[in-house]
């Protein structure tokens, strides 16, 4: 900022109070900043605060990307990569970027060359597709968390004379939810609801005719999705500026995107009507994050309890910064987000010791683990499937996993560590990101090499990897 502003430290220094010594100290990452001089810089340079934030996902991603074969065998020191970053962030941004389309670019190459070789049949244009990867990192970024959005949602809430504050009153209201939501809709917006029958085909679970003003939604969703989808619909409607205001953010680089993150924000904002903030943050604390009671308490679903729960965020009455993860059968991560600083893999197949995988060999049971990531970190996690179902029985079930978490110092705070050994480390599993960062070459469940490690295979030793060397080898 200084350098973009035309500035000499001689300047900026005389400008802030300090000598030029003490500002190239700061400028080199020896000094730190003090909360008053952080505060004269944002006065200086006429920004928000939050523009000295840290991309704090950008490090981890870096490393992910460099440890792929492609750049050769080798990566840099994490010292390297941290000066790097540190130096030269927006450059290690568009790194990122790049290996990001190179990776589209080369799985769009590889479904073009099946479908050529498999059909025979003429291809059209294929288009890379990143928008739910940018809307990820915009959520990230943002901490997961709009105050305008819980505003307007507690604003509704009152509206529909409904309690925001109240966790015992917004329990015993809770029947009253969809009701005054669809009266609303028809009075306020002139929107009509209707229900559709589940034999229909393609089978809708929610449309909406602007033209008509005719909301129709699926019978078959559970009480919580039809509340969840109505006040999804009505932030469209009703706050389709701001949606498109806050969807304004230089992550998000496609119509694409943008159009992903309406959606996003509007449920969010759902998400905010069913569970409000104040109401919410009351019930957590009383039953410490038991997600299934919770969800009975709101009329929600396990998924939408846990993706409420991470984005209890307020600055002046914050809940456990949790991380959440949603996977398939096939290992997809459909949904991420990260405040406990936990690093999902974004680049290559995740490690399948985690619990949000393992749940899938109990399902509808909650699964607990401690583990201890190879930098040392730990973290406590539960993790559980949710089974959707939408149509009659012809429709296939589709089963995912919720996984949510914490760094283990906030673990008792969760009902989930009763009985559970979370003050030692030497209980918690040994997990990584994914296999070519994690350097545990005597993981019974690696699929690859290290990029660190190499492949040193001993063909006269096999291990618990083909990878795993004696206890006398050196490694």
């Amino acid at each position: 900022m200084r350098k973009a502003r035309g500035l000499t430290q001689v300047e900026l220094a005389r400008r802030l109070g300090i000598s030029g010594s003490y500002l190239n100290l700061i400028e080199h990452q020896q000094r730190s900043l003090t909360a008053s001089l952080l505060l004269r810089l944002a006065k200086e340079f006429e920004v928000e605060l939050a523009a000295f934030d840290a991309d704090e996902t950008l490090l981890p991603d870096l490393s992910e990307v460099l440890a792929d074969p492609v750049f050769g065998e080798g990566p840099p020191s994490q010292n390297e990569l941290q000066g790097f970053v540190d130096a030269s962030p927006d450059l290690a941004r568009r790194l990122v970027k790049l290996f990001r389309a190179y990776q589209e670019a080369s799985r769009s190459a590889d479904s073009l060359a099946a479908r050529i070789y498999d059909d025979h049949q003429e291809v059209g244009p294929v288009r890379t597709a990143l928008a739910s990867e940018e809307v990820s990192d915009f959520i990230q970024r943002e901490g997961n968390y709009f105050d305008v959005l819980e505003r307007h949602a507690d604003a509704l809430r009152r509206a529909l004379d409904l309690p925001v504050d109240d966790d015992t009153a917004v329990t015993r209201s809770r029947q009253l939810l969809e009701p005054r939501l669809v009266e609303h809709l028809r009075e306020h917006l002139g929107v009509e609801v209707e229900l559709q029958g589940s034999r229909k085909r393609p089978l809708t679970l929610r449309r909406y005719d602007p033209q008509k003003k005719q909301l129709v939604l699926a019978e078959v969703l559970p009480d919580a999705s039809r509340i969840f989808q109505l006040a999804a619909q009505y932030a469209l409607i009703e706050h389709d500026e701001l949606l498109t205001d806050l969807a304004r953010h230089s992550l998000l680089s496609s119509e694409g995107s943008v159009r992903l993150a309406r959606v996003v924000l509007a449920n969010y904002f759902a998400s905010a009507v069913q569970m409000p903030y104040a109401a919410m943050r009351k019930a957590v604390t009383r039953e410490r994050y038991d997600i299934e009671l919770l969800g009975q308490r709101f009329g929600a679903s396990f998924e939408q309890v846990c993706h409420r729960i991470t984005s209890l965020r307020r600055p002046s009455d914050e809940g456990v910064p949790f991380h959440m993860i949603r996977v398939d059968l096939a290992g997809n991560i459909s949904k991420r987000y990260s405040a406990s600083g936990i690093r999902f893999a974004r680049f290559a197949g995740a490690c399948p010791r985690w619990n949000v995988f393992r749940s899938f060999l109990s399902p509808g049971a909650i699964r607990v683990q401690t583990s201890v990531m190879p930098d040392g970190q730990v973290f406590f996690c539960v993790a559980r499937t949710v089974l959707r179902v939408h149509g009659d029985h012809h429709v296939p079930r589709t089963i995912q996993a919720i996984g949510l978490g914490c760094r283990v110092e906030h673990a008792r705070e969760m009902i989930y560590s009763d009985g559970v050994d979370v003050d030692t480390v030497e209980s918690a599993l040994p997990i990584g990101v994914t296999c070519r960062l994690c350097e545990r070459m005597d993981c019974e469940q690696r699929a690859f090499p290290s990029i660190r490690s190499g492949a040193p295979i001993d063909e006269h030793y096999r291990g618990p990897s083909p990878y795993a060397l004696p206890d006398d080898e050196p490694r």
